[in-house]
């Protein structure tokens, strides 16, 4: 299990080779057993079967290639209507736009999904993580028709790899490791590390080669604003309304 954790690599481009139901709700199944903050499960999958909205959520998502290829085109949801329904049921009107339900259901997602991963890697298949159906998360909830209270946080494309990539090689764990108070004075020193060793990564990994460390990527990818128009879309949908 150490060996399988440490062995993931994000997989881009797959074979032409289906993955049976059966097999697909095994792995939802053994997803399901993810911890859960007070056992809310607040959390949905959407499977992308229709090939004309297929087509549009590897558009909308800027992840065609992906998309076209996979045997399993996913789209996560972050869902609190399933609670809503559990909540009326007593009576009783549910908080969605309080700050903590949406970071209970975004956190519920995650390790669903994380679950998920392993349980799919576990059976030889290769996965990919698509943040991209966040640049169009107003568009790719009417073509899924998700209702109020849903959201969609993330993309996926599962299937038997074409092709690998090599391992990134991640921060020590030095650097994510503190005891008993935050020490932010060895990060200088450890993130020079980090570069040179992220350096010789990019340049002798097989494909898509470049010239760079890591804090140069992040500095570029934290320096500017991004999806600016999320908070807004949350809020249409219900959530972060309240305190």
């Amino acid at each position: 299990m150490l060996d399988l954790l440490k062995s993931h690599a994000s997989v881009r481009k797959y074979k032409d080779e289906p993955i049976s139901d059966e097999t697909f709700h095994e792995l939802l199944h053994a997803a399901q057993h993810a911890a859960s903050s007070n056992f809310v499960q607040a959390y949905s999958v959407v499977r992308v079967k229709d090939p004309v909205k297929r087509d549009k959520l590897a558009e909308l998502s800027k992840n065609r290639k992906q998309y076209e290829s996979a045997a399993l085109p996913l789209v996560f949801c972050a869902d609190l209507k399933r609670l809503e329904h559990a909540v009326s049921l007593h009576g009783k009107e549910i908080l969605a736009g309080a700050t903590e339900s949406f970071l209970v259901a975004v956190i519920d997602t995650a390790l669903f999904a994380q679950n998920f991963v392993v349980a799919a890697e576990s059976k030889g298949f290769g996965i990919c993580y698509i943040g991209g159906v966040r640049n169009n998360p107003e568009t790719i909830s009417e073509l899924l028709e998700l209702p109020d209270h849903v959201i969609p946080l993330f993309g996926m494309t599962v299937g038997v790899p074409e092709e690998t990539n090599e391992v990134k090689p991640r921060l020590p764990v030095e650097a994510i490791l503190h005891e008993d108070t935050y020490d932010e004075s060895k990060y200088d020193e450890i993130l020079t590390k980090y570069d040179s060793v992220m350096e010789e990564y990019y340049r002798s990994r097989t494909a898509n080669n470049k010239n760079s460390g890591w804090t140069d990527v992040m500095a570029a990818f934290l320096s500017e604003p991004r999806r600016t128009y999320m908070l807004d879309f949350l809020q249409s949908k219900g959530f972060l309304k309240d305190t």
